[in-house]
């Protein structure tokens, strides 16, 4: 079993609890449920890199929503409706050979650009041969 904290402010042990934290991006929030150690008696929490991990994948999709970037599943559907591997989409459209990887597996987020563009060649797929054609 985990030894609990101290708080910082009261000095007392810290519970393991999951607690409601509202995430806001430009404007827009989004509440989660936070993992991490808690006083009881203050405001005062501590979050692992663990417990972290949960706020950072909410501000994620929270960016995304709001900023109207595509996410990972439709990165790879759009790439695979318009014929392309993932090393032929990061050369023709950008980013690089491994890029397409990353933005399926969510570890990098499609720029608004790469998702504007990913959204025109899927309503023109004829256009993905004139980039060849460029290359």
């Amino acid at each position: 079993m985990e030894e609990s904290p101290t708080c910082p402010e009261t000095g007392l042990p810290m519970v393991r609890d999951t607690r409601p934290m509202t995430i806001t991006y430009k404007g827009q929030s989004s509440t989660i449920d936070m993992p991490g150690w808690y006083c009881d008696e203050s405001d005062e929490s501590i979050h692992t890199g663990d417990d972290l991990k949960v706020s950072d994948a909410a501000l994620k999709a929270l960016r995304m929503h709001t900023e109207n970037l595509l996410s990972p599943q439709d990165v790879k559907r759009i790439r695979t409706k318009i014929g392309l591997t993932q090393r032929e989409a990061g050369t023709l459209i950008g980013g690089g050979p491994n890029a397409f990887q990353k933005y399926e597996q969510g570890t990098v987020t499609v720029s608004k650009g790469i998702s504007n563009f990913l959204r025109l060649l899927e309503r023109h797929p004829e256009e993905v041969e004139e980039l060849k054609k460029q290359a």
